[in-house]
């Protein structure tokens, strides 16, 4: 199996009250992803992703994009160790 990656996310731009989150979980799960994705207070969407190299490439390509209502500015990415996510689910 690959080695398991924890990349750090924030999405930037007008990606709030538009459903960002909802497709994020669904995209996870399509690819197999856990972990989890967040509203900020700054108007950002945090996403904390864990999957092999391969899996994380393609998701953050989707990120860069989103769901195709609003519209994303910048997206940073930061490696960190993994943490085992079971599963990806949104946090409030």
């Amino acid at each position: 199996m690959a080695e398991k990656l924890l990349y750090k996310i924030h999405v930037r731009g007008y990606v709030q009250g538009v459903g960002f989150r909802w497709s994020t979980v669904r995209e996870a799960d399509k690819r197999g992803i856990t972990g989890f994705v967040k509203n900020m207070p700054d108007g950002s969407v945090y996403i904390e992703a864990e999957g092999s190299e391969k899996q994380l490439k393609a998701f953050i390509d989707w990120c860069k994009e989103g769901p195709g209502s609003g519209y994303v500015e910048s997206v940073t990415v930061d490696p960190y160790p993994p943490v085992n996510y079971k599963e990806f689910r949104i946090e409030y």
